[in-house]
């Protein structure tokens, strides 16, 4: 390996070093399999930031491997939301699936690019799959959430959940 593209990768490693996300409650719905699924889309970000070497032909290589498992995650947990939200009658649900499926068709556009040949660069992915995640979770996630807690009550075990009746007696 040349020196040049020694410091080149050590360069693209030390920037992305701090662009790792760790899970803060902050980010909880307080749904434990929505909970584990945001933590497994943030571990996902992660390893993309892991893999970023500044070898465009090793990105792709690692971007090949995982994009087809990392669409069928992503639907998967986009499904379990929805089906929280159809389940409670939450008002936003149609925007909130809409906000879904568009980023599920970003995700598929970029594998398409990178599929034409388009260049690629593993980091500016794992950027915006980062800020798009958090920015999701901090803001939409937020309102089912905050939702969920309007209409939930207490049950005998002193813990708070959601039955049919707290969902038929909800006035939103």
């Amino acid at each position: 390996m040349s020196s040049h593209h020694e410091h080149s990768v050590r360069h693209v490693i030390s920037k992305t070093h701090g662009a790792h996300v760790k899970w803060s409650e902050s980010y909880s719905m307080k749904i434990k399999e929505i909970d584990d699924q945001h933590k497994g889309l943030l571990d996902f970000v992660n390893d993309l930031f892991n893999h970023v070497s500044g070898s465009e032909i090793m990105e792709r290589a690692y971007f090949k491997s995982v994009i087809q498992q990392a669409v069928e995650y992503v639907k998967t947990h986009f499904a379990t939301e929805e089906k929280y939200m159809v389940m409670t009658k939450f008002p936003g649900y149609l925007q909130h699936k809409k906000t879904h499926d568009e980023f599920v068709l970003t995700v598929i556009q970029s594998a398409k690019d990178y599929e034409s040949g388009k260049r690629f660069t593993l980091e500016k992915l794992a950027y915006f799959l980062k800020d798009w995640i958090l920015t999701h979770v901090a803001v939409m996630d937020r309102q089912y959430g905050d939702y969920f807690k309007k209409i939930a009550s207490r049950k005998a075990d002193g813990k708070l959940s959601i039955t049919k009746e707290d969902v038929k007696n909800s006035d939103v």
